[in-house]
C-alpha cells in the first residue's frame, strides 16, 4: 500500500529505496534517519540495516496497483540518486513512473551532479516532477544542474532553509517550496530569508509554497 503522507505538498510516499548518507549541512538533523531508527527497532523489514542505503524489489511495482490517481513523493526515506543506488535500479524506478502516467511523481535529490549525469538516459514523462534541495547559497549550483535536465516540471525544496538565497535564477523553475527546520536541535530561520524568496518568486511568476517556520 501507499503510505499516506503528512508532508503538506504531497499525498503519498513510495520508497523503493531507503537509507542515505549526509551530503550537506541540510542533512544534519535528517528526519528520515530518526524515523529509520525507530522503524528498525520496531522490526520493519525495510530497515533491518537501519539507515544504510538499500533497494527494495518488492516495492518497485506498487504504483502499478494504485488505480486512483495520486501525487506521490518518491523516496521520502532516501535519495534516489545516491551513489550506492545503481543506474539500472534508478532506470527501473523511472520505468514504473513512466508506465503509471495517471499518478504524479515528485522526485527530490541533493545529488544534482548524478541527476545531471543520468538525465539523458532516463525515460522522462510529464507526470515525473524533478526537484533539488537547496539549503543555503553554497548549494545554489544544484538549481543549474536541475535546469539542464529534460524534466517537464522542475521544482525547488528550499528546506531546511539555513541562510539567505538572494538573486536566485528561477528560469525554468515551476515551483518553489520553502520551510524551516523542525525536530530536535532545529536551527532557526530568519523571516527575511523567506520573504525575500517569496518576492523573487512573485517577480518571476513562479508559484511559492511556504511549509513551516
Amino acid at each position: 500500500m501507499a503510505q499516506i503522507s503528512g508532508i503538506e505538498w504531497t499525498q503519498s510516499t513510495w520508497n523503493p529505496v531507503t537509507g542515505c548518507t549526509k551530503a550537506s549541512p541540510g542533512c544534519r538533523h535528517c528526519y528520515a534517519e530518526r524515523m529509520a531508527r525507530r522503524l528498525q527497532a520496531m522490526g520493519q523489514r525495510n530497515y533491518v540495516n537501519g539507515f544504510k542505503p538499500a533497494v527494495h524489489e518488492h516495492a518497485l511495482s506498487l504504483p502499478l496497483h494504485w488505480k486512483k490517481p495520486r501525487t506521490v513523493f518518491v523516496n521520502s526515506m532516501s535519495d534516489l540518486f545516491h551513489r550506492d543506488i545503481s543506474g539500472d535500479f534508478i532506470q527501473r524506478v523511472f520505468d514504473v513512473m513512466w508506465q503509471t502516467d495517471w499518478h504524479v511523481f515528485q522526485v527530490l535529490t541533493k545529488r544534482s551532479e548524478r541527476l545531471l549525469e543520468l538525465s539523458d538516459h532516463l525515460p522522462w514523462s510529464d507526470n515525473i516532477w524533478m526537484g533539488v534541495s537547496v539549503e543555503n547559497a553554497d548549494y545554489a549550483y544544484r538549481i543549474d544542474h536541475l535546469r539542464a535536465t529534460t524534466a517537464a516540471t522542475k521544482f525547488l525544496s528550499l528546506e531546511p532553509l539555513l541562510g539567505p538565497l538572494p538573486g536566485l535564477n528561477l528560469e525554468g523553475v515551476d515551483w518553489v517550496i520553502v520551510g524551516g527546520e523542525s525536530g530536535p536541535g532545529a536551527r532557526p530561520m530568519d523571516p527575511s530569508w523567506v520573504t525575500d524568496i517569496r518576492d523573487q518568486c512573485a517577480k518571476a511568476d513562479v508559484p511559492f509554497f511556504f511549509k513551516q517556520w
